[in-house]
């Protein structure tokens, strides 16, 4: 089997490390704890948070025990990691609110059956109760300033300004990796490229207290840039959550099936479980036969799979088939909900009404002559059946569940009729 770290770097899935060699052996020689964080700035994580996380599934796949973090204390504070400004403060039931509904999105992405050696802490529990007098005393006296202001994180926002509270994050940070480190048995810290002056002030403060030869690491995974060199996971929509109420399933799916041949393969590497030998086969695919889009289809059913399930993952591939094809009447109108979302949007009675009225009533055609020019060549179908006839009533007969009608105009423009 491969070792982790091997396999990491095949992967290139990672940026940097505090001792590679050390690190490697330590993996070799037994089963380590390791942690990754994420702090509850909104109530769900997008996938751009998701990537360290698959890094920390390969640890626990290795036979490894990972340890997530949710930052129900440094989430209160704000992480100046990757800003020119400052957050602003959320209240602590925002921040509350935030922790349990990432709580419980980690839950379902990795806490299953197989996976009991997952656990799950909340660095509130052993911060919120620390005064002043001995954060100070205790902890602040272990950081230089000079070394803090040496920081990346520190050193770019020294010119836009920085306030005490986000400068003393890294302390925080620190203060986690020690308390893991003496009471969890964590040796090592994972995170993005922008976490690395965390992680070595927390080796610093372990070093510190525990004495020079203490054996802990720190690993970070690069800043994934698209191949066009735009930022990953963001769209002309925004994000891609994974909360399906924000990104639904099928767009989550159809964001993934749209990937670029040049960034497919990464993307296997770093999202996916499948093995070396599945992803070169797939590389040759992209190479010889782009068009079948083999990689893009893979990634998008396996990423779909994991984030959301099985059952959402077919609903995704119906309603892709479903438009592709203009079997519209073979939807749910739940799943014309989404898959019609971005779609323009149009809103009616449930009165029968004549085709001509009801499409330039609706606003779909501008005029009743050019409906009846449409309507007589053929140019309009209504959930999929084409409309020829300018007699033809419209009703909540025709409707999906008496609530949709997609109109296609021509052969691809789509209009979602809702009746109120």
């Amino acid at each position: 089997m491969m070792n982790i770290i091997d396999e990491l770097a095949w992967r290139e899935a990672i940026n940097q490390q505090t001792d590679e060699e050390g690190l490697r052996k330590l993996v070799d020689e037994k089963s380590i704890s390791l942690y990754c964080g994420v702090d509850p700035t909104g109530d769900s994580m997008h996938i751009g948070h998701l990537i360290p996380f698959m890094m920390l599934k390969r640890f626990q796949l290795a036979g490894h025990k990972p340890v997530i973090l949710i930052g129900g204390a440094t989430g209160t504070i704000g992480d100046p990691s990757g800003r020119q400004s400052e957050r602003s403060l959320q209240t602590m039931e925002q921040v509350q609110a935030n922790v349990d509904a990432l709580t419980a999105q980690m839950k379902k992405l990795f806490l299953t059956d197989a996976d009991n050696q997952l656990r799950l802490v909340n660095n509130y529990d052993w911060t919120h109760q620390l005064n002043v007098i001995d954060f100070l005393r205790d902890f602040g006296k272990n950081f230089s300033i000079n070394a803090m202001l040496a920081k990346d994180v520190v050193a770019s926002r020294l010119d836009s300004g920085i306030s005490f509270t986000e400068f003393s994050y890294q302390i925080l940070q620190s203060i986690d990796f020690l308390h893991l480190y003496q009471n969890e048995d964590v040796q090592l810290q994972i995170g993005g490229s922008d976490q690395w002056g965390n992680i070595t002030s927390g080796l610093d403060l372990i070093r510190k207290k525990e004495g020079s030869e203490a054996q802990a690491f720190g690993l970070t995974i690069p800043l994934m840039l698209k191949a066009d060199g735009t930022k990953f996971g963001k769209t002309a929509g925004g994000a891609i959550w994974l909360d399906p109420k924000k990104t639904t399933p099928y767009e989550f799916y159809q964001f993934w099936a749209n990937t670029d041949d040049r960034d497919v393969i990464k993307y296997l590497k770093y999202f996916t479980f499948l093995d070396k030998a599945t992803i070169e086969a797939l590389e040759e695919k992209v190479q010889t036969e782009p068009h079948k889009r083999e990689a893009q289809i893979t990634l998008a059913e396996e990423m779909t799979r994991f984030v959301h399930s099985e059952e959402m993952l077919e609903q995704a591939k119906r309603i892709t088939a479903a438009l592709f094809s203009g079997d519209i009447k073979s939807l749910s109108a739940d799943e014309i909900e989404q898959g019609f979302k971005e779609m323009p949007t149009f809103e009616a009675s449930k009165d029968s009404k004549n085709i001509v009225d009801w499409l330039v009533d609706v606003g779909i055609e501008p005029s009743k002559r050019q409906a009846r020019e449409d309507i007589t060549s053929g140019a309009i179908s209504l959930n999929g059946d084409r409309v020829n006839e300018l007699e033809s009533e419209v009703s909540v007969d025709l409707a999906i569940e008496g609530r949709f009608i997609i109109v296609r105009k021509g052969k691809k423009k789509y209009h979602l009729v809702k009746l109120v």
